[in-house]
Order: structure tokens, then C-alpha cells, then sequence
């Protein structure tokens, strides 16, 4: 893969001497501030822009000294970036948090006051999107999220800048997280790696999630009875969700139990398609750095 010298030079800020990127993760902003009220037993209204602001700062002190990068927003993330170590990278991401859930597609929307080159001119080495996306929203749907992508590349590309898109599938009117999504998971996870791998995205690093849900994979530890799929398939799914990348590609761990988080991790091992995991955890877990990727 042909990589231009400033994304060359971005990717390699965010790496360690082995070139491995190890990221920490805290652009949370809507979910870190619902976990700090519930902390703190207080209203999420409660919960001030500064008190935010120090959470960050507190965590990028104490990660990034074992850290190769951090991935923070320009929101609430400016100040910790300052104080983060010298070896540590910066990414910085450029959506708005959450989503408008008054109309569907769970349409993306970028922040007001920045654009790539602001984003690039606050410090970032790297430019990250977050995209809620799956191949069974109708045409007219992904068309605006496709053009969505295609503009944000076009502006990394006019920067120089790595482009770091990150996938949540999701399917509306249903559990995420119980068995009947499990099935099409794989399919939504592989789907969506093959759609923004196309050179038209001039996305950099795919971060994407495990094609399926450990919950329910049969004889799993972190089974829960039911089982939508065996451990050689559930091997398969990975296989396939690898042959659908032709970009670097990072496994989210969304936020489950370090146990599951484990267990995710030996399966694609055995899958023989181990690239990569970025651990991002809520308050109150552990954040794992992420392993090698094809980067």
C-alpha cells in the first residue's frame, strides 16, 4: 500500500519503536459523561464541562507514558492533549458525539467549528471518524453516509493526514446485543469492511468490531446458553471479515469484560487472522493498548 510522506509521518507518530500503534482511547463524551454521573450518584446535567476536561487530563497522564498515542476530541480534549507524555501520539476525533435518533439512519454530523485542517492545526497526527453504518439501511440512507466518508477523505487527503474511520454496526428496532443481531453480525461486520476499503474513501485504518458476539458462541466462556454459531464458525466469520479488508484494520473491544475481551482475542488467533485490538474502556475497566495491526 502506497502512503504519501505526511501520512507516512502521521502513522509513524502514533506508533511505537517496533512500529505498533498502542492507542489509548478517551473521546468518549455523551457515554463518559452518564458513566461520571452515575459515579458520582449525580444528575448527567450535572456533570460540568471541566470536570470532564480533568477526567481527560487525568487519564492522558497517567496512560500515554505506556501509551504509543491517545485518541482524544477537540470537545473536552484539548487541555489533556498538552499534558500527555512526549513519546504519545495524538489522534483527534472529528464527529459530533451520539447521533439524532428523531429520524432514522442514525445520520452522522460533524463538529460546527472544525474541519481536517483545524483538527490538524490543534496538534493531531491522525483525523478519526466514528460511523454508525450497516449494509441493511436502505440505498438512499448509505448513499449520504457513503458521500459522508468521501468528503472527510477528500479533506485528509487535501492535509496529508491519516485517516482513521471507525465502524459500530447496528440494525434499528433491534438488541444489538442479543442473538438475533449475533446472526447478521457477521455479515454487517464484513459488509461494511469491503464497503470502505474501496479506494474512493481514501480511508488509512479500518477500526471495526469482532464479526461476532462471544455471547454466543457455543462452549464459550462467555457464552450465555443460547448459541448462534459454533467456534469453527465463529473462526470462519473472522476469516472472512479479514478477506473483505484491503486496508489496515483494528478490532474494537466494546467495552465488554476483560474475560470476553480475552477470549475475543484467542479466538482470532486461532483464526490465524490476528491483526490488531484497540481496548477503549468506560470508567471502572481496564484499558488494554492495542497489539500489532497491519499498519
Amino acid at each position: 500500500m502506497k502512503v504519501s510522506p505526511g501520512k507516512q509521518k502521521g502513522l509513524q507518530a502514533v506508533s511505537n519503536s517496533r512500529g505498533v500503534i498502542a492507542a489509548a482511547a478517551m473521546d468518549q463524551r455523551g457515554s463518559l459523561r452518564s458513566a461520571i454521573a452515575k459515579d458520582k450518584g449525580i444528575d448527567k446535567k450535572a456533570v460540568t464541562d471541566q470536570m470532564m476536561i480533568e477526567f481527560k487530563e487525568a487519564v492522558t497522564r497517567i496512560l500515554t507514558p505506556h501509551a504509543s498515542a491517545i485518541l482524544l476530541d477537540p470537545e473536552y480534549g484539548l487541555p489533556a492533549s498538552k499534558v500527555r507524555a512526549k513519546n504519545a501520539g495524538l489522534l483527534l476525533a472529528y464527529e459530533k458525539t451520539g447521533y439524532d435518533n428523531t429520524i432514522p439512519g442514525r445520520l452522522p454530523d460533524l463538529l460546527d467549528d472544525y474541519s481536517v485542517h483545524r483538527i490538524v492545526a490543534a496538534g493531531a497526527d491522525c483525523v478519526k471518524i466514528l460511523l454508525y453504518y450497516t449494509p441493511l439501511d436502505p440505498a438512499k440512507i448509505n448513499e449520504v453516509k457513503h458521500a459522508w466518508v468521501e468528503r472527510i477523505g477528500a479533506e485528509c487527503v487535501a492535509a496529508d493526514v491519516p485517516f482513521f474511520l471507525e465502524l459500530v454496526g447496528y440494525e434499528e428496532g433491534v438488541d444489538e446485543k442479543g442473538i438475533e443481531y449475533a446472526r447478521k453480525k457477521p455479515d454487517v461486520v464484513a459488509k461494511s469492511m469491503e464497503e470502505f476499503s474501496k479506494p474512493q474513501y481514501d480511508v488509512d485504518i479500518l477500526k471495526v468490531e469482532v464479526p461476532i458476539n462471544m455471547a454466543f458462541v457455543k462452549g464459550a466462556k462467555s457464552s450465555k446458553g443460547e448459541s448462534a454459531y459454533t467456534r469453527d464458525e465463529a473462526k470462519e466469520y473472522f476469516r472472512r471479515a479479514a478477506a473483505a479488508a484491503k486496508k489496515p484494520f483494528i478490532y474494537l473491544s466494546a467495552g465488554v469484560s476483560n474475560d470476553n475481551f480475552k477470549e475475543k482475542q484467542e479466538l482470532a488467533k486461532r483464526a490465524r487472522i490476528f491483526r490488531a485490538f484497540s481496548a477503549g474502556a468506560p470508567p471502572g475497566r481496564t484499558a488494554c493498548p492495542s497489539m500489532p495491526s497491519r499498519a
